[in-house]
């Protein structure tokens, strides 16, 4: 297997470590934004290139065009997915076998906090959940018309190590506003790393969700987290009253219970962190 990871962050970082751990020949190529990072990981031995999606990589060509399986993982611009507005001739010299578009949740919009599953119709309520839509079906064509499994991840917010409630919580950031009847899926990174490895190898064809089993108030995590933490939880704030970023607004608009059946169905397999109460006592008890 030769993977190639378009966009190497927290959830493609956890794919490339457990596709490596899973199969017995692996070869890991990727992109990154900054000279730095770029130079980190080739000292760690990873094939790492500069790809800011604004203009094509200039060395990236070689490894792509020598790819079985690839991993999408940045984000549409305006002008469509960056890999296919650079890097489409690449592609279409590669040996490709798979190929995986990590999207969102956010596809789906506003539910009311009804249970929903792949079936839903898509009806995204901001401009980048748009371009999250048209990157997905030009995935889907691309894919199609090069006979190649197409898997497409739809990620619910993602946590982990490192980015969890604990860090914001520590730093002074974490609030609890509450919005009735609001809730969010989540998705442990951990869990995000096996289902693509395990996807990869299988070369899983189709459109799911990655979520959790249990949608939960948002509020609900900040408390039992600084339960565990023997910290002061910060004091509510009523949704009318709290500011937001516009990316935090766009969160609260949408409001639903992601079923994740599917996937699990698909690859015989339950989450690793099922609920935010399991990840976040596996991250509490390895920090401690």
């Amino acid at each position: 297997m030769r993977m190639f990871i378009f966009g190497y962050g927290f959830s493609s970082a956890a794919a490339a470590a457990a596709v490596t751990e899973l199969a017995d020949s692996v070869c890991v190529s990727c992109t990154v934004r900054s000279e730095e990072k770029a130079q980190r990981l080739k000292s760690a031995g990873m094939d790492a290139h500069l790809f800011d999606g604004t203009a094509p990589g200039p060395t990236l060509g070689s490894s792509l065009r020598q790819s079985t399986h690839v991993v999408f993982s940045i984000p549409p611009g305006e002008a469509g997915d960056p890999a296919l507005v650079h890097h489409r001739a690449d592609l279409d010299a590669a040996p490709l076998e798979w190929l995986c578009y990590y999207s969102t949740v956010g596809v789906y919009g506003d539910f009311g906090g009804n249970w929903i599953d792949e079936t839903a119709p898509l009806v995204p309520r901001n401009a980048r959940s748009d371009r999250r839509v048209a990157a997905e079906q030009a995935w889907r064509d691309y894919a199609k018309a090069r006979g190649v499994p197409l898997a497409i991840l739809r990620l619910a917010g993602i946590y982990g190590p490192g980015r969890s409630i604990f860090d914001k919580l520590r730093d002074g950031t974490a609030r609890r506003v509450v919005k009735p009847g609001q809730v969010f899926n989540r998705i442990h990174v951990a869990d995000i790393g096996r289902v693509t490895a395990l996807a990869a190898e299988q070369r899983l064809e189709g459109t799911f969700n990655l979520a959790d089993d249990e949608p939960a108030p948002p509020q609900n995590l900040v408390t039992y987290a600084a339960g565990l933490m023997k910290v002061e939880p910060p004091p509510e704030i009523a949704f009318e009253q709290a500011e937001f970023t516009p990316m935090q607004q766009s969160f609260y608009r949408d409001n639903k219970r992601v079923s994740n059946a599917a996937i699990k169905q698909a690859l015989g397999i339950e989450m690793l962190y099922p609920n935010y109460r399991v990840g976040l006592d596996a991250i509490f008890k390895d920090e401690k």
